[in-house]
């Protein structure tokens, strides 16, 4: 009994250490890269925004999974995608999950001073809750998600820079 009783304490004092060092992390994180690409801002709006143009250079919008209802609004999966914001440099989109996990996209373009070329900023935001395994596993969002992202904007800077 004395044991059973060990144990029991011991994995409750594993579980409230682990939780109070989950809560050490932040519960909002921000993923974000950025490139440049040798285009005026004026050839990078249409595909950045509405849904047709990501279409061309996100990758995985091409899938049988993909439906895209509008231009502001399409389903990828299990996720439902709002375009809620559009600003000539600007495009903030809201990813919601099955269940209810947000994602919130910006999407910038900021034109150098010349105007020839242009940097496209992308960034994620994600909302934590307060649960050991999603504070840890954001660990690896920087790797996931921004791995993500590069390679999409790799594809838009060769999409665009082609066409001029």
């Amino acid at each position: 009994m004395r044991f059973v009783k060990q144990a029991f304490f011991s994995i409750l004092f594993l579980a409230i250490l682990v939780q109070v060092i989950a809560l050490l992390f932040p519960a909002r994180i921000i993923v974000s890269r950025a490139i440049t690409i040798h285009a005026p801002a004026d050839s990078l709006r249409p595909y950045l925004q509405n849904m047709y143009g990501w279409q061309k250079w996100i990758s995985g919008m091409q899938d049988t999974s993909v439906h895209v209802l509008s231009q502001t609004e399409a389903e990828i999966g299990n996720r439902t995608v709002l375009i809620e914001k559009v600003v000539p440099d600007s495009v903030v989109s809201v990813w919601r999950s099955a269940k209810n996990h947000l994602l919130i996209s910006t999407m910038q373009i900021i034109p150098t001073s010349n105007g020839a070329s242009a940097v496209v900023q992308w960034q994620y935001e994600q909302f934590l809750k307060w649960y050991p395994w999603e504070r840890f596993g954001s660990l690896m969002s920087d790797k996931i998600i921004g791995g993500m992202l590069e390679q999409n904007l790799n594809r838009l800077q060769i999409l665009v820079e082609k066409k001029n």
